[in-house]
């Protein structure tokens, strides 16, 4: 079985403490919507404000917008009551739960057994779906067993900012370039960046997952965001998680295919088209053969424009609604 179509090439986090902020992420032009009880929710605050996730669930319109929010770790006393309060109470209006800093398949193995209690328990036949943050150094060595782990699993997510905290790496922020990243031979982060790729694009199930690259928090820097989403798409990623509405223009327009890139892709194909119809195992275009391996990249990149065409057609319409 595989996993749902789902564009994600801009997730915004919001704190569930903020309903002013919710509402206007609910409301915004990205693709996914996070609404986090992890991070961006201190301690004392974390058990009453699963009552705004729940509520924004209920009551708010996300539109085209995947809607998902941000579990606690597993080693802390709130995971699981995250999951059974919101779930219970709203988990027919969720796409996807996202689990922080997943070290080993049993971890993904654990949520997935809840939620199938969960949604036997109301019967519900739709199935909610993970998303796992790779972002710790046992989640770097054990990325591939956890990219097999469930059906339910849909994506990796690269946290550069709890990654570089487990492996003793300095950082002056998360996701940021500072001047460890000039002296350094190489994207410092290559190595987890690649692993959570190649892993979700080649698991041991045969079903590839989104790749989404974690976020940029010095969200005024756009040169820095700018360049930081051009490396991600680079290495394969789908998309990336964003702090502030700010940063969704550009990577939205990063994430999805240039018209001229997307008419190449349609001409690499239609040419392979034509020449199969011919009887002939490889084309030409523009001078240069097309073989299999050529039609399967225009392909990707066909596709890809097609999505991101039809989800903007949608937002735009949503837009002149509002």
């Amino acid at each position: 079985m595989g996993i749902p179509e789902r564009l994600e090439r801009t997730a915004l986090f919001v704190p569930a403490t903020n309903w002013h902020r919710i509402e206007k992420a609910a409301a915004s032009e990205a693709d996914a919507v996070c609404i986090d009880l992890e991070d961006a929710v201190p301690a004392e605050q974390k058990a009453a404000s699963r009552a705004n996730v729940i509520r924004a669930l209920r009551e708010l319109d996300f539109g085209r917008r995947i809607r998902m929010f941000r579990i606690n770790g597993l080693d802390t006393p709130f995971a699981y009551r995250d999951l059974i309060e919101v779930v219970e109470a709203a988990g027919d209006r969720l796409d996807l739960v996202m689990l922080p800093k997943a070290g080993s398949a049993g971890d993904i193995e654990f949520v997935d057994r809840l939620l199938t209690q969960i949604e036997q328990s109301k019967g519900w036949a739709r199935r909610i779906g993970i998303e796992a943050q790779i972002e710790t150094a046992r989640g770097f060595m054990y990325c591939r067993e956890i990219a097999a782990a469930s059906r339910r699993l849909e994506a990796l997510i690269f946290g550069p900012g709890d990654f570089a905290a487990s492996m003793g790496i300095p950082s002056s922020g998360i996701g940021d370039f500072d001047e460890h990243d000039a002296l350094y031979p190489g994207h410092r982060f290559h190595a987890p960046m690649a692993a959570i790729v190649g892993a979700a694009r080649g698991n041991l199930r045969g079903v590839a997952l989104r790749a989404i690259d974690g976020p940029y928090a010095a969200f005024k820097d756009e040169p820095g965001f700018n360049l930081s989403c051009r490396i991600a798409l680079a290495m394969g990623f789908d998309g990336k998680q964003l702090i502030h509405p700010a940063q969704i223009p550009i990577a939205r327009s990063i994430f999805t295919p240039k018209p001229e890139a997307a008419a190449h892709a349609a001409r690499v194909v239609a040419a392979y088209e034509a020449a199969a119809a011919e009887g002939r195992g490889a084309a030409s275009l523009d001078g240069e053969m097309i073989d299999a391996a050529n039609l399967r990249l225009a392909q990707v990149v066909a596709a890809r424009a097609k999505r991101c065409r039809e989800a903007d057609a949608v937002s735009g319409k949503e837009s002149h609604a509002r």
